[in-house]
């Protein structure tokens, strides 16, 4: 891909005219170097904005030119930022990991209220009290209630915005290892769909269970690491012939199925393993061959892990590239807990926790506000 954009690039240096859109100052070199790199200003944005932020960083290299025009069409994923949930008081905190910096506003509006997933800047929150399960976006204050529904250890997720008409949510519980409950709900609608569906294997739920959606279809992995896959459109339900993820044998010690997490991008599937002082391992679902196989590097993609629901990001500035950030901030909110593939060790250092410590509703990744006109 990239040497057909070379090609291309060279190719219409070849062919177009100068048209006054770069100067001979701006080109410096030789009339071989004029010739390849001062393309019209138009052409030249064009190509730039194809890229992706790695080649953009390289084209930029070129000449005074071609860093102007890279800097001007670049574009770059924020990173996502971690919402922590108050135990007491309606006081919440957004911490921001590309600036490390935290963000506090009183909410109100969550009182009573148990985190369960987030998803496009949105919440979906579960009050045990009243039994409501509802969306709320703490940008906006924006509520959307759903009907009653009692969660008690199963977990739940959404496949959208609620404000998108492909919003679905999505919850399994196991009644026996070989028969679930599938509920599925969407805004505006008066009840909950429920239906169980029989395992071919077992299949147990739990809080520590996670959920993604990815390609129309909801991904479960269950605790001891089988994976439920729900159709929403065909309301199948199916329990893959897929071995789980190899957990290292270092890892099993007190607690070591609180520190998974799993995470989608672009249709792949990603898991995390992590335990005490070991380092993470991740592994990717290979969908053709049923296997899950284990990652040495991430390729330029950064995970953001939490127990309730974990996101991914391609193109982030910076060092966070090919890292996971866990749902952890020491040194008074000044260090967000992160592991490096490039560089085979934690942020800062020795900094490796116990998960089973950490509440699992105290903390969530969230997509950060376009306008922060309310944290300032």
């Amino acid at each position: 891909m990239a040497g057909r954009k070379r090609r291309k690039m060279k190719l219409l240096a070849a062919t177009a005219p100068n048209n006054g859109g770069a100067s001979t100052q701006e080109c410096e070199g030789s009339d071989e170097q004029n010739s390849l790199f001062c393309i019209p200003m138009e052409i030249l944005e064009l190509i730039l904005s194809r890229l992706n932020l790695r080649e953009n960083i390289r084209a930029s290299a070129v000449c005074k030119q071609w860093l102007a025009v890279s800097i001007s069409v670049r574009v770059a994923n924020k990173p996502p930022w971690l919402m922590f949930f108050p135990k007491f008081g309606d006081l919440v905190e957004f911490y921001d990991p590309s600036v490390r910096q935290t963000y506090s506003v009183e909410l109100p509006e969550l009182r009573g209220s148990r985190l369960c997933y987030a998803k496009d800047g949105w919440l979906l929150l579960y009050k045990p009290r009243t039994l409501r399960v509802l969306f709320f976006n703490p940008y906006t204050k924006s509520v959307i209630n759903l009907p009653r529904l009692e969660l008690t250890y199963q977990i739940v997720a959404f496949s959208a915005a609620p404000t998108s008409p492909d919003c679905i949510v999505f919850t399994v519980k196991h009644i026996s290892p070989t028969l679930v409950a599938i509920s599925t709900c969407q805004p505006g609608a008066t009840e909950w769909t429920t239906a169980n569906y029989q395992n071919r294997l077992p299949f147990v739920s739990s809080i520590w269970n996670k959920l993604v959606f990815c390609n129309g279809l909801f991904y479960c992995l269950s605790l001891t690491g089988w994976l439920g896959v729900y159709n929403p459109e065909e309301r199948t339900w199916l329990v893959r012939v897929v071995p789980p993820p190899r957990c290292p044998e270092n890892f099993f010690v007190k607690n070591w199925w609180k520190g998974k997490f799993m995470a989608e991008h672009n249709g792949d599937i990603y898991v995390i393993y992590t335990c005490s002082t070991a380092n993470p391992v991740i592994y990717k679902l290979d969908q053709i061959n049923k296997i899950w196989v284990e990652m040495q590097t991430l390729g330029g993609l950064t995970l953001f892990a939490s127990f309730l629901s974990s996101q991914a990001r391609i193109d982030v500035l910076g060092v966070m590239r090919n890292s996971i950030y866990f749902s952890k901030v020491r040194f008074y909110g000044r260090r967000c807990i992160s592991y490096s593939l490039d560089h085979d060790r934690y942020y800062p250092r020795k900094q490796c926790y116990d998960w089973g410590e950490q509440d699992p509703f105290e903390s969530i990744w969230i997509d950060p506000p376009q306008d922060l006109s309310a944290f300032v």
